[in-house]
């Protein structure tokens, strides 16, 4: 029987956290998890129940990152998207 690899998601759990402003240690109060295992998570050495992956994007204030995910679409693509829409936005602010 083949065994099936995991997919790896640190890589965006820990972008998310960033882009939000939040140290391992702050989230993981946020998300009731131990700052290990959000280190863990964010170096794929632990995968996360799902109850756990929805608090992480709620808090992370990321829920079009979770509806990529979920919807098996590139996450940085979509994230890389919203930050120029909103880019875009903040210029307009200023300038007019």
């Amino acid at each position: 029987m083949k065994q099936r690899k995991s997919m790896k998601f640190g890589a965006v759990f820990k972008k998310i956290r960033v882009l939000a402003g939040l140290s391992q240690e702050e989230l993981a109060e946020k998300i009731y998890l131990s700052r290990s295992n959000v280190s863990r998570v964010e170096n794929d050495k632990l995968i996360l129940r799902l109850d756990d992956v929805i608090r992480w994007f709620q808090v992370t204030q990321a829920p079009e990152a979770l509806a990529a995910l979920l919807c098996g679409v590139d996450v940085n693509t979509v994230l890389q998207n919203i930050t120029q829409i909103l880019g875009g936005f903040i210029w307009l602010k200023i300038f007019f």
